[in-house]
């Protein structure tokens, strides 16, 4: 059922809510997606945390929106209180790239849903329409949202602002989503626990069904006298202050001294994202938690294991993790802070803009709930008092494999216990598990013909070629009888294929029609779309872009033609783009370029590569300051592009590092050289940066190789 769930988001253009109760395997789910999917997307989440954990970035910083509550209207509105429409379109003013991407990309995926307000959701659709112009919601995106609707809910300050718009804060009351064929689809089967006692229970508090809750037998775990003795049990707490000081009188507990551990922070990382501590104080014999899983092979640990600290050292952790007589060392981990951009091949890429190095523990003899979402314990303590709100019961209970492992350390009664009927129903009107496979087999095909049809729409070559002649008129230094030729021949030839893709628009849509009812042949259906492309690929490359380019090459450089060169180029790398599509374009897994016009032209206009600009710019006397501010870079970017040259011994290293840092760097090169860059920077003086030390590596390895 799952391959069908990938399936259906893969290969229509649907958008999908992703549920499924706690330990269902919804974070597998995501990055397996990610891995499989052949589709230009972006991983969003609405906190901080969760970007980080989810390997993405936050929504706000995606689309730059206000911090503010948002209202859907263009009524005047208390500033103070929230943003109108009028007030949100400034916001809209991107940089190229940031633009260029939100263009590009086809599917968005939302993690920890949950906790995603409604308002955030439509600034985000008010964006991207605005971007990509197109008045579809989210700009005619596939959106895939993933997460628990029954576990923590948006946080929202002004209720009664939001009220006055939105029926509920949560993401399916949004303006957009009620406009969208969005459905449900359910993973069900959870890995978490297996007693299917506890699972019902469990299930009833999820639902609010309090008629079905055997509080009885839930209550059998009540003790509220209970000390945790030698086992290892983690308190859950509605708080972070609570965690906190239940952490720091245990940590004073242990009378031996305590190692604190900072954080090493290279780059731009946001101190409301940081996953740990900044400063990590342990001792021996404290219970700690992994807070990420092992990455290695050896899998020896994951996010939410218990270990106690046997040993400490500058550089690694000795533990004995919990359950087993089993000793790991544990190194620091980093974690990324990162940026979407796209590459000169319209992939969308990761650009990672800082990082975060710290021991991936943290003292665990209480958690927050919120910071437990996602994990498993074996043991817990839980206190489920009247500062429990909605959906914290059911995160709580379910963070444990058994019942037997949790404590309660006040009864859990039905006044705790929520019901919210806005989800029930909104899941109940959208689910589809039951209907994946009739969805699929009627909308794929229509998407994927969709998908061909706007790779080869060619309608928008007729604006350009008139721009591009009005341009040509009101230029001075250009040779007129000439472009006025051009232009008579090209707009012909445009006008034609416009009519022909016209025509071949309602032709293929009626085949797919008589497809799905069986009244044609898929063969037909492939075999016209193949003819369709190979037709618009050699007509566009020999009677538009050759001709274009050709001239383009005449007057490339000529004086007094900078700004109009510029935009003519612009409109050449369009063309060049449009027919780079048609070579990659598929109708399901059939690629319908032929291997002779694949192999027959490179399109492709020399371009500089981005280092070669970077160190160009060097080279003139600029610094890394105004090198980054020029080519809008940030300024570790720039640092990587002169490390390439420092490879090739062409970088004045005495302009970016200090002479003692060289010095220093130069006396431990020949001494005792290391490995990796982490063991570089332990050698090194604390105030060398990772990026000093991958040039200098980068040029003593020349240095060196070229006297060996």
């Amino acid at each position: 059922m799952n391959n069908h769930f990938f399936d259906i988001i893969e290969h229509t253009n649907r958008s999908v809510f992703l549920t499924g109760k706690a330990g269902t395997g919804k974070t597998t789910f995501l990055n397996d997606f990610v891995k499989r999917t052949k589709k230009k997307y972006i991983v969003i989440a609405p906190t901080g945390i969760a970007a980080i954990n989810a390997g993405g970035v936050t929504i706000h910083s995606m689309f730059g929106l206000p911090l503010r509550t948002f209202l859907p209207t263009t009524d005047r509105i208390d500033g103070s209180l929230a943003n109108n429409i009028a007030d949100l379109m400034h916001h809209f003013k991107y940089r190229k790239d940031k633009l260029k991407l939100l263009r590009e990309v086809e599917i968005i995926i939302i993690d920890e849903v949950s906790m995603l307000r409604a308002d955030v959701l439509d600034m985000m659709d008010f964006s991207l329409r605005f971007v990509r112009r197109n008045n579809q919601r989210f700009g005619g995106v596939q959106m895939l949202f993933i997460g628990d609707l029954y576990q923590l809910p948006p946080v929202v300050r002004d209720e009664h602002v939001l009220k006055q718009y939105y029926q509920s804060p949560f993401f399916f009351d949004s303006l957009a989503i009620k406009e969208i064929p969005l459905i449900t689809i359910e993973l069900t089967k959870v890995y978490r626990q297996s007693d299917q006692e506890f699972l019902e229970i469990l299930n009833a508090i999820r639902d609010g069904d309090v008629a079905n809750i055997d509080f009885d037998h839930l209550n059998e775990r009540y003790d509220p006298d209970f000390e945790t003795g030698q086992d290892s049990y983690v308190y859950l707490c509605s708080h972070n202050k609570m965690a906190d000081e239940i952490n720091q009188q245990k940590l004073g507990e242990i009378k031996v001294d305590a190692n604190t551990y900072e954080a090493k922070l290279f780059g731009e990382f946001k101190e409301n994202q940081f996953p740990n501590e900044q400063f990590l104080e342990l001792k021996i014999g404290a219970q700690v938690m992994f807070i990420r899983n092992d990455i290695s092979p050896e899998k020896k640990y994951f996010n939410g294991k218990l270990a106690e600290i046997i040993g400490l050292d500058e550089n690694e952790i000795r533990v004995v993790l919990e359950g087993s007589e089993r000793e790991i060392t544990v190194k620091r981990e980093v974690w990324e802070q990162k940026k979407y951009f796209l590459d000169t091949d319209k992939n969308i890429k990761e650009e990672v803009l800082g990082s975060f190095e710290q021991f991936p523990i943290k003292l665990a003899w209480a958690v927050t709930i919120h910071k437990s979402q996602g994990l498993t314990f074996d043991k817990v303590i839980i206190d489920a008092g009247k500062s429990f709100t909605a959906g914290q019961v059911y995160v709580a209970l379910s963070r444990c494999r058994t019942l037997e492992g949790i404590i309660l350390k006040s009864k859990i009664t039905p006044e705790v216990i929520f019901k919210d009927n806005r989800i029930l129903q909104f899941q109940g009107d959208t689910f589809a598990n039951d209907h994946v496979e009739d969805i699929l087999n009627k909308e794929k095909y229509d998407y994927s013909i969709k998908k061909v049809l706007r790779t080869l729409d060619s309608l928008w070559f007729l604006k350009e070629v008139e721009d591009w002649n009005n341009l040509s008129i009101t230029t001075k230094s250009i040779d007129h009888v000439k472009t006025k030729q051009l232009y008579i021949q090209l707009k012909h030839e445009i006008v034609q294929l416009g009519k022909i893709f016209g025509k071949l628009e309602r032709i293929l849509t009626q085949k797919i029609g008589f497809f799905v009812d069986k009244k044609e042949e898929w063969s037909e259906i492939e075999s016209k779309a193949k003819g369709a492309v190979n037709f618009f690929f050699t007509e566009i490359r020999d009677k538009v872009f050759n001709p274009l380019k050709e001239f383009y090459a005449e007057i490339k450089g000529a004086k007094g033609l900078k700004q109009y060169n510029e935009e003519f180029k612009s409109w050449l790398e369009d063309i060049e783009e449009y027919l780079n599509g048609l070579k990659d374009v598929h109708l399901l897994e059939t690629k319908l370029l032929d291997e002779k016009n694949d192999k027959e032209v490179n399109l492709k206009i020399a371009k500089v590569p981005s280092q070669v600009l970077t160190f160009q710019l060097f080279e003139q006397g600029k610094t890394i300051g105004e090198i980054s501010l020029e080519r809008g870079l940030v300024k570790e970017t720039v640092i990587g592009h002169l490390a390439k040259f420092a490879e090739q011994g062409l970088l004045d290293i005495s302009r970016v590092i200090t002479s003692d840092k060289i010095k220093a760097f130069e006396t431990e090169f020949y001494k005792n050289p290391h490995e990796t860059l982490t063991e570089w920077k332990s050698a090194l003086p604390n105030d060398f940066e990772f990026n000093e030390i991958r040039i200098l590596i980068n040029h003593y390895n020349y240095k060196k190789g070229k006297n060996s």
